[in-house]
């Protein structure tokens, strides 16, 4: 809580620009301590909610042993929405600790058709149509995991918010020296403060619906563009929905 920068009045010396890299230090000291401790209690809220049932389910099934099997089917959802959650949580460790394991080159049109096919897949069963827009392709340095996990993340965020019968579309192409890919949905339209809001860990948005995951997905994309020197911003479409940018140096 300690700063200096006001009592150096105005000088305009080396101790001056010692006073400001100290004011600066601990602003971004604080922010950092009040990242964690936000993590640490949104961690605790997300994990407290599937225990509750879980240990609710368990009482039930000693209560009514005749229908232990609806009882082992809520334990088995809660349990795989926990690991889930851890899952994401290591994933975004290790992102935030600069741990990207090995890259390689990686076949964009090949990434991108997996990606495009698997959300054709999720999309059908609610009748979303995904328009693939294909431009020049490259090859792009990364960790594919991570990458197919970060771009994956966006498409499948842009599927849940679709309204039924709606369109998502994504459009690749290398443009200059950068790769860009862009994601477009019809759901519900973000405020314009929560466009960036949308990046932070467990940070939904005002749109979001209970089971509608836990806000890890952006965070983790967010991640992945910087660890490979990208980037990925959100933006209000003209009509409606979210719009979300990679670029990645070609």
């Amino acid at each position: 809580g300690v700063r200096v920068g006001a009592s150096m009045g105005g000088r305009r010396d080396e101790l001056a620009d010692l006073g400001r890299d100290f004011d600066h230090m601990t602003e971004r000291l604080g922010h950092l301590v009040e990242g964690q401790k936000r993590l640490l209690h949104d961690v605790s809220h997300e994990m407290r909610s599937p225990l509750a049932r879980l240990h609710a389910a368990v009482d039930l099934a000693r209560q009514q042993p005749a229908r232990s099997d609806d009882w082992l089917l809520r334990i088995e959802r809660e349990s795989e929405r926990m690991s889930q959650l851890v899952g994401e949580l290591l994933t975004l460790s290790r992102l935030e600790a600069g741990i990207a394991d090995a890259t390689e080159s990686v076949d964009m049109a090949e990434l991108l058709a997996d990606i495009v096919e698997d959300a054709r897949f999720e999309a059908n069963s609610r009748h979303i149509r995904i328009e693939y827009c294909l431009g020049a392709m490259a090859d792009i340095r990364a960790n594919v995991d991570l990458l197919h996990r970060a771009i994956e993340n966006v498409v499948r965020n842009a599927i849940r918010y679709s309204p039924d019968g709606g369109t998502v579309r994504i459009m690749a192409g290398k443009t200059g020296n950068t790769f860009q890919i862009r994601v477009e949905d019809q759901g519900p339209r973000v405020d314009t403060h929560e466009l960036e809001l949308i990046f932070q860990p467990f940070c939904c948005g005002s749109s979001s619906r209970p089971g509608d995951g836990h806000g890890l997905g952006l965070a983790i994309a967010r991640r992945v563009m910087q660890t490979m020197k990208g980037r990925i911003r959100a933006t209000r479409g003209g009509n409606g929905g979210l719009v979300v940018d990679f670029e990645l140096p070609a």
